[in-house]
């Protein structure tokens, strides 16, 4: 049987004064006698006392919970960004209900709803084609809402300039002296895909290239080692013969990586490889991984203090930082 939890009015019998007494030594001790206060403390701590924040919160009308839905919280970019809203929604007493929506319109809609059904103060959600319009729903609820790694005029966002970090990626790999680029590519509905191929494709005009000749995309099925590892057997397959792969995110590199390395091909001689975001595994591997960096805790920070303060906050530009993995003067 699940155990009784202890009331307010318990409290109070167990220290022999009134239930308005016990309140008053939780909002306001001041108020309180010291050997009241003592006896009322020393009572809640025998019957494990702890505050129904939820009653408390339903009563003052404001919630002190805030939801997150993101792509994939097993990706360690997610879990970045989750901890840099945990760090920002502590500041003011908050805490944060994470879900996983898994690139799945249903499954977002249905934590939506679970969401309102909360009454959470906001909600933060990195976002789908169809994610707008739901949120819309939240918006007649008086629930706000912010789209994280997103670039929106018509929504509060925040978002990282996707558009340079590809741009910085195929510029790196031409400078190299590539020029049979293949970009492993997440869902082209993702605005992070479409602003990191326009950025890829700005770079090879840039060089006096023609894109169509230089570049070659894949779309993957969803952003992961093994989709990566078959992204690249597939354009391996093909016969046109890439000679290096720009990947979606660092997960998908991996996986090219693995397929180079079960053929027995070299990296960088034999393929450049560069992937996106920067994860801390990046500079551990045994030949380290060139990688677009993302300021992911200080994304997942702007998006909590947006929803909480509606401080605007500038559009975070990436980083690109080279290593073996497509520099032959670093292998």
């Amino acid at each position: 049987m699940t155990p009784q939890r202890a009331s307010v009015k318990d409290v109070a019998a167990a220290a022999g004064v009134s239930v308005g007494t016990v309140s008053n030594v939780l909002n306001r001790p001041d108020t309180v006698a010291a050997k009241t206060r003592a006896r009322v403390e020393q009572a809640m701590a025998e019957l494990n006392f702890h505050r129904n924040a939820s009653a408390r919160q339903l009563r003052a009308g404001v919630s002190r919970t805030v939801g997150a839905i993101v792509m994939d919280v097993g990706n360690p970019f997610y879990t970045e960004l989750a901890r840099g809203i945990e760090d920002r929604l502590a500041i003011d007493d908050h805490t944060l209900i994470l879900c996983s929506s898994d690139d799945d319109p249903r499954r977002e809609a249905r934590f939506l709803r679970l969401l309102a059904e909360q009454g959470v103060r906001g909600v933060l959600v990195t976002p789908m084609s169809t994610t707008k319009d739901r949120l819309a729903d939240l918006r007649r609820l008086g629930i706000p809402s912010v789209l994280m790694d997103s670039n929106s005029r018509q929504h509060a966002s925040v978002g990282v300039d996707h558009v340079s970090g590809g741009e910085q990626a195929i510029r790196h790999l031409l400078e190299q002296g590539h020029r049979r680029i293949l970009f492993l590519a997440g869902s082209p509905e993702l605005q992070q895909t479409r602003h990191r191929l326009r950025g890829a494709a700005e770079a090879v005009q840039a060089a006096g290239l023609n894109p169509s000749d230089v570049l070659r995309v894949i779309t993957l099925p969803s952003q992961t080692a093994n989709d990566g590892q078959q992204g690249l057997i597939e354009a391996l397959e093909s016969g046109w013969g890439p000679t290096a792969v720009f990947c979606m995110n660092d997960i998908v590199a991996l996986g090219a990586m693995r397929e180079l390395r079960r053929r027995g091909l070299s990296v960088p001689a034999d393929m450049a490889v560069v992937g996106y975001d920067d994860l801390f595994l990046a500079a551990e591997l045994m030949t380290p991984l060139t990688s677009v960096r993302q300021p992911m805790r200080q994304l997942g920070w702007a998006a909590a203090d947006l929803l909480l303060t509606e401080t605007p906050h500038e559009l975070f530009k990436p980083e690109l930082i080279v290593r073996a993995s497509s520099d032959h003067r670093r292998a």
